[in-house]
Parts: C-alpha cells; sequence; structure tokens
C-alpha cells in the first residue's frame, strides 16, 4: 500500500508563495505519474499540474506561469511551488501517484489566499 503524505499548505496574502510536498512511501514498485489536484469548496476536483516519470509537466491554464511542478524521483517526493498567489487557488490540494495501473492519493492539504 502506498501512503502519499502532503505538507506545506497555509495562510498566505494574496500575491504570496507556498511550496507544496508530497512524499511516497511503501511502494515495492517503481512510481510513474505524478500529480496535483485542488478542490475548492462546492467545486470539483480539478487538475493542477502533473509530472511523468520522464519529467514531463503539464499544468491547468490558470496556474500556468504561477505554479511549476517538480519531483525527486530519488526521494519519490513532488513539489509544487506556487507564486502569484490569488485567492482563487484557495482549495484543499491533493497530491495523486500512480504506481503500475493503481492511483493514489494523499489526505490533502489546506492552501487559503486571503485578498
Amino acid at each position: 500500500q502506498v501512503q502519499l503524505v502532503e505538507s506545506g499548505g497555509g495562510l498566505v496574502q494574496a500575491g504570496g508563495s507556498l511550496r507544496l510536498s508530497c512524499a511516497a512511501s511503501g511502494s515495492s514498485f517503481r512510481i510513474d505519474a505524478m500529480g496535483w489536484y485542488r478542490q475548492a469548496p462546492g467545486k470539483q476536483r480539478e487538475l493542477v499540474a502533473h509530472i511523468t516519470g520522464g519529467g514531463s509537466t503539464n499544468y491547468a491554464d490558470s496556474v500556468k506561469g504561477r505554479f511549476t511542478i517538480s519531483r525527486d524521483s530519488a526521494k519519490n517526493t513532488v513539489y509544487l511551488q506556487m507564486n502569484s498567489l490569488k485567492p482563487e487557488d484557495t482549495a484543499v490540494y491533493f497530491c495523486n501517484a500512480r504506481v503500475v495501473i493503481v492511483t493514489y492519493w494523499g489526505q490533502g492539504t489546506q492552501v487559503t489566499v486571503s485578498s
């Protein structure tokens, strides 16, 4: 069973920055793609950023140019650097990881951006 633990969320003013981390453990197989999703109150969970095992990335249009996803494969950790944060970025942020054909999710970390 793979466990994902997110950290780095918190309260920040608009225009500020946060860096989220997600560490994966317990996998007997190589972790392939990893990603960050978010869910705001009353809204569906949406993709924020995604990174493949080869390092290719893609981003939601709403965060392009402001957020950067990266990973340390040796540590099975994925990061999300969030700059120029906006109140509309307020949400619970979840990381996920695909191992073979199974996708695992973390418990989420709250990000709140005040105006």
